[in-house]
């Protein structure tokens, strides 16, 4: 297998089509494997029916049907990089036209109209994915990792499926892989598949398998509420490398696996395990967004829109605002940022109606009980603090779960005066440099929670909180309000070049640079001017 190290002197030289029919720069002379396999849970282009006006009965062989596409992300940023390489995206067929389209096995050539790389669907059953999705990944896996070991829920079978999908993605994965492959597994709902690859007859040995784990490893003490936690480890111990966001989650797992599996060598070090002939590289490379889009997509938004939603939600548009962007989950600290404007209001009484803060929340796995739980108390919140500090006129809080258009979202990042982005934990938090590159004119300032990944690279010109204390965080607040504007201005334009320096494409080029380092190929490994030295090799990265 043989990569290109060399750039071109511009990376305008191929473009990927954004959801929106814009495009985005993609630089082909990167680092990129010749032969690429993602195994990820969500698909790039997924195929849905269109409305069944117009048919008879439940007969779907006319009815027409349409194709939704990367809409950003990670999704959106591997697409044109699977595309350039030809390469295979294993992932859940979840679409109601998604076996419609595809051939006798599973697969359909992908973008439409283009078919530059192949799809390959695994097709999941009703009771697999409440098991392995809604199940052990997100009844175990989930609160597990981020700390919340009283809401692990085991049921019975769940582990079960959760091992038999990782099989069947496995299996996906050997009908696909040549010698040339290198295979990268997405996230937590694949712990047990890199072993299974690694094991499976069908896969060439020189295949590499790599994966990141978006979401942070849990601690010692954590692991062991869980009665799984030895063949997890070995499951991803089938890694020739292992991503995480920051080095205390690369940390965490060595610790892991020195307590879990005594017979395993690891050098804390070099942050290598070797176990059952195998040796797994750890490394942390923060994740992060494609800041240009986000910039030029917060610049093409008219002020009339921001005017218009304003006035959708009675927001008078010579108060403060600040906003807060969270999907509905128990981690990202939502009550407790409530708790905090409510100290806010009550200490700081001179911005009751001068100060509005506007809540965007997305509804995430709604069937299990713990968001259920969690979305009620949010919204009842809301609606108290609301009660006690609003008036005719004016609410403090302004709620809603209504869907945003990217565009527009963009829009409230740019014009927003605090952003505040508190998780109890979180792997990364791409939120919070999503506003940053949003905010073009340097006029906002981020409130950062010290347990969030981006508050590594981000912390030191946020204003920097503590998302356990409400008091910490509505002092956060009272500091961002207060802030000289040369202040604000000077953080932003400082975090603006961070998030630009280490943005999406940075972020693939390390991690495909370190795929390259720990397990070259075949013709590679006779080249001793092809070897180096483990202790003293590190990619690129940019300046925290």
């Amino acid at each position: 297998m043989r990569f290109t190290a060399a750039r071109p002197s511009s990376s305008s030289d191929r473009q990927s089509v954004r959801a929106d029919g814009g495009t985005r720069a993609f630089d082909t002379g990167s680092n990129y494997p010749e032969s690429l396999i993602v195994v990820s849970n969500r698909q790039p282009y997924r195929h849905t029916y269109e409305d069944a006006s117009g048919t008879d009965g439940d007969d779907d062989s006319d009815r027409p049907i349409s194709v939704d596409e990367p809409a950003g992300g990670l999704t959106a940023g591997l697409d044109p990089v699977v595309q350039e390489t030809s390469g295979t995206w294993i992932a859940w067929g979840d679409g109601d036209a998604d076996f419609k389209v595809t051939d006798e096995h599973n697969c359909v050539s992908v973008p439409p109209e283009e078919d530059a790389y192949t799809l390959r669907r695994i097709d999941l059953s009703d009771e697999a994915v409440d098991s392995y999705y809604y199940g052990f990944s997100n009844r175990v896996l989930w609160p597990l990792c981020h700390g919340f070991t009283d809401l692990i829920c085991h049921r019975s079978d769940d582990f079960d499926w959760y091992q038999t999908v990782n099989e069947r993605f496995a299996d996906a994965v050997a009908d696909h892989a040549s010698e040339e492959s290198v295979v990268w597994l997405q996230d937590y709902h694949f712990a047990l598949a890199p072993r299974m690859i690694q094991d499976n007859e069908d896969v060439p040995d020189s295949t590499t398998v790599a994966q990141f784990w978006h979401i942070p490893w849990p601690t010692p003490s954590a692991l062991q509420r869980c009665p799984a936690a030895g063949h997890l480890l070995e499951g991803v111990l089938g890694n020739d490398l292992l991503g995480f966001h920051v080095e205390r989650f690369a940390d965490r797992f060595l610790e892991c696996v020195e307590q879990f599996l005594p017979t395993a060598d690891v050098d804390r070090q070099q942050r290598t395990v070797t176990y059952a002939g195998q040796t797994t590289r750890a490394v942390a490379t923060p994740m992060g967004v494609d800041a240009e889009s986000y910039d030029r997509d917060a610049r093409s938004v008219d002020s009339s829109q921001i005017s218009s939603l304003f006035d959708e939600y009675d927001v008078h548009e010579d108060t403060a605002v600040g906003l807060g962007v969270d999907r509905l989950d128990y981690t990202k600290g939502i009550p407790e940022r409530f708790a905090a404007l409510e100290r806010f209001f009550e200490d700081n009484p001179e911005w009751q109606g001068e100060f509005t803060f506007i809540q965007k929340s997305t509804p995430s796995r709604t069937n299990i009980p713990a968001y259920q739980h969690h979305g009620e108390l949010v919204r009842s919140e809301a609606k108290r603090i609301n009660h006690r500090f609003g008036t005719d006129d004016w609410q403090p809080i302004i709620y809603t779960e209504a869907y945003l258009e990217h565009e527009t979202l963009c829009g409230l990042y740019r014009h927003a005066d605090v952003m505040v982005v508190n998780p109890l934990i979180d792997g990364m938090n791409l939120v919070a440099q999503e506003f940053v590159a949003s905010n073009v004119d340097a006029t906002g300032t981020l409130v950062l929670s010290d347990q969030a990944g981006a508050h590594d690279r981000l912390g030191s010109h946020a204003v920097s909180i503590d998302p356990t204390a409400v008091d910490d965080i509505a002092s956060g607040i009272e500091e961002a309000l207060s802030m000289p504007t040369q202040e604000r201005q000077r953080r932003l334009t400082t975090l603006r070049e961070r998030v630009f320096d280490g943005d999406l494409e940075q972020w693939m080029d390390a991690q495909f640079d370190w795929i390259h380092h720990v397990h070259p190929h075949s013709d590679e490994r006779d080249d001793p001017d092809s070897r180096r030295d483990s202790s003293d090799y590190k990619p690129h990265e940019p300046t925290a």
